[in-house]
């Protein structure tokens, strides 16, 4: 499914969930976001108008962690659609540099997880756990 026209109104969000064999890096949202706070999420963020999601993705994880990935080639694995927003999230196992919080006034932490440490986390969506488990059993 696109992200069509019509959801002009909407934010349109863009997600890496980061794997590194058996963990993936998740964002502590600062306890006084606005929107989402204290839970754990993807790091990602807007697209800007005019910009394509893939040259978002890249922009985003480099403002939020500070590494650098190619915009992916293909579609996003899995989309997700809140009642403000339409997110698209890529599965991303490769990119030059090591993540670090670079974005504390969003977060204020980040952490990598396996399997076992999800259950119990305060986490941003709730299709999240299922989508993680599936990517990380994939291994």
């Amino acid at each position: 499914m696109s992200i069509s026209a019509h959801h002009e109104d909407r934010a349109h969000i863009v997600a890496a969930l980061l794997r590194d064999g058996d963990r993936i890096l998740l964002c502590h949202r600062s306890p006084q976001r606005r929107w989402y706070p204290d839970v754990w999420d993807l790091p990602g963020g807007h697209v800007e108008p005019g910009e394509l999601p893939g040259a978002a993705l890249a922009r985003e994880i480099g403002e939020e962690v500070g590494i650098e990935i190619p915009p992916p080639p293909g579609p996003p694995m899995r989309e997700i659609h809140g009642p403000t927003y339409d997110m698209q999230v890529w599965l991303v196992d490769t990119w030059t540099g090591v993540p670090v919080n670079v974005a504390p006034e969003e977060h204020d932490a980040i952490g990598w997880f396996t399997a076992d440490e999800l259950d119990g986390l305060a986490l941003a969506h709730d299709g999240y756990l299922a989508m993680f488990t599936e990517v990380l059993a994939a291994r």
